[in-house]
């Protein structure tokens, strides 16, 4: 899927990074803690959709190579962070629609979710109840 695709899908807006409108992206990852994304995500190439409009949320694109990050629920990142992501090459785009509506929405039009590396507890076994 291309970010033109999951603009026209989502109703977004391009804030920074319109003429990347044809960047590939591989798969979606949702999230408002950072910390998430730079533990788990382990690919290139996924949109990252969140709710936080800090420069943060762009260094982390920057340094996990995202394809682009998509802000929910009409939030938009102030001035200086769209001017960096431009400078940087990450496109930004902004939906009124929320965070689980966008998921769904890039879901059922075949986006996968992003691999991800696994959680230190998955491979633990359940724990007994206490008694």
């Amino acid at each position: 899927m291309r970010l033109r695709e999951v603009a026209e899908l989502v109703g977004a807006r391009f804030l920074a990074g319109e003429d990347l409108a044809d960047r590939e992206v591989r798969a979606g990852f949702a999230a408002d803690l950072l910390s998430d994304v730079l533990a788990m995500v382990r690919e290139e190439g996924v949109l990252l959709i969140t709710g936080m409009v800090t420069a943060q949320v762009v260094r982390v694109a920057e340094v996990m190579n995202l394809a682009g990050v998509l802000f929910v629920r009409g939030k938009l990142p102030a001035k200086p962070t769209v001017e960096y992501a431009a400078s940087a090459g990450i496109p930004l785009l902004a939906t009124l629609h929320t965070m689980y509506e966008v998921c769904g929405i890039l879901y059922n039009h075949g986006l996968p979710p992003a691999k991800r590396k696994p959680l230190p507890h998955e491979n633990e076994p359940p724990h007994p109840a206490p008694p």
